[in-house]
């Protein structure tokens, strides 16, 4: 059966730089940086005490104020996220085939405010002093079945959870559903709130998180020599896909196109990716196949690129394992140097940074590199300031502990 044309028509986020996508793009553009010191918790004692940390915002009109009040910061990011897409989209309070119509968004923790909660709250008060609520908004596939409710949409509805590649997992499996027929419009993304203390704490004990308290807005630093762990983000990136057919029958603004994409394992190490990136490389040797262009196409690559120093090396070599001397023709780039890690959100927040990039042919710059890892000389970086590209096929990769590997593919829409 012909595989349907899946087209991106709405963007929606959550995120250190607000909620709006424009906002975002432009900050990213300028090469801001969104991290600062933690201020929703006392983080004085933490050998790390900062992140792109989601500041207070308006729900009005995107979640009820009693359910806002209940629910886990997860849960809040999603609904806001996921129906600025839809406003984006023009699709929001229109009639939709429900049936038709479905949500996929993931998250890499799910509701961490909430557990910790509880479990103080057993600890201190026992079992009966528990809120009902606490099973429900705590599970990761809450925040798309309370979308859904909201909206009414019956079509395919669950999260998918893979660490830091959740993101890419579902919208690879979103679009599926719209390829095969059984969807038209699909919501789809990550979301995450982790900045609190149990999240913080457990990256600390990891020694997974940069300690560069005395510049925090230099502290995520990918491909630097210096780098000294990731930053912790929260947030979520959410997309409406829909069918070509859809789209074009509502005389939507088509702002890419979804191409392709793929998903794997490295089967190596709970934390650390394979050192030569070779389920990286097989990785993005599907994604390519699954979107049926050919890898010359590919000019742009929105970088997993974390801050580590074990990490970032892996994705580089699995680039260049795959496209070989094609990388002196790829620009590339790390949204988390501006964002942090976002975790289950990130590859939300990175695809709309690669739809933003291929609707301006505006690259945002990689910030904090000092001294480059040699292992990048071959590639386009921009470094400081935002550079002009026709981007004729952009690659957007995330990677996740126990060695979870998603690659999508996305492109400029042509009729």
């Amino acid at each position: 059966m012909e595989k349907k044309r899946v087209v991106v028509t709405g963007l929606g986020l959550v995120s250190c730089f607000g909620t709006d996508v424009e906002a975002f793009y432009s900050a990213l553009l300028q090469g801001k940086s969104g991290i600062k010191e933690i201020t929703s918790f006392d983080v004085s004692e933490y050998p790390t005490r900062f992140a792109g940390e989601v500041a207070p915002f308006e729900t009005d009109g995107y979640i009820d104020k009693k359910q806002a009040r209940r629910v886990d910061p997860f849960i809040i990011y999603t609904m806001v996220a996921g129906k600025k897409a839809l406003e984006m989209a023009g699709i929001l309070g229109t009639d939709v085939d429900p049936k038709r119509a479905g949500v996929v968004v993931g998250s890499g923790m799910g509701g961490m405010g909430m557990f910790e909660t509880g479990v103080t709250t057993l600890n201190e008060k026992g079992f009966k002093r528990l809120s009902p609520f606490f099973v429900p908004y705590i599970i990761t596939n809450m925040a798309g079945a309370l979308l859904a409710m909201d909206l009414g949409y019956r079509g395919p509805n669950y999260s998918i959870s893979t660490a830091c590649a959740t993101s890419n997992h579902c919208i690879i499996a979103a679009a599926e559903h719209i390829r095969k027929g059984e969807a038209d419009i699909m919501v789809c993304g990550g979301s995450e709130a982790p900045v609190q203390p149990i999240g913080l704490s457990g990256f600390v004990a990891c020694r997974a998180l940069s300690t560069r308290n005395d510049e925090p807005e230099k502290a995520s630093r990918p491909w630097d020599k210096n780098r000294d762990g990731f930053v912790m983000g929260e947030g979520a990136g959410v997309l409406v896909l829909e069918s070509l057919e859809s789209a074009q029958k509502r005389g939507a603004t088509i702002l890419a196109e979804y191409l392709g994409g793929a998903v794997n394992c490295d089967a190596h190490h709970i934390t650390e990716p394979h050192p030569e990136g070779l389920g990286v490389a097989e990785c993005i040797e599907q994604a390519i196949a699954d979107s049926e262009i050919s890898k010359e196409q590919i000019n742009y690559i929105n970088a997993h690129a974390t801050s580590t120093p074990a990490g970032d090396p892996c994705e580089v070599r699995a680039v260049k394992k795959f496209f070989g001397d094609q990388t002196k023709n790829i620009t590339m780039n790390a949204t988390k140097s501006m964002t942090g890690h976002c975790l289950g959100a990130a590859a939300g927040l990175e695809a709309i940074a690669t739809v933003k990039a291929i609707q301006t042919g505006m690259v945002h710059p990689t910030i904090n590199i000092t001294e480059m890892d040699e292992e990048l000389n071959d590639f386009n970086i921009p470094r400081e300031q935002a550079e002009k590209l026709n981007i004729t096929g952009a690659m957007s990769n995330s990677f996740g502990f126990g060695g979870h590997n998603a690659t999508i593919i996305l492109g400029p829409y042509n009729a």
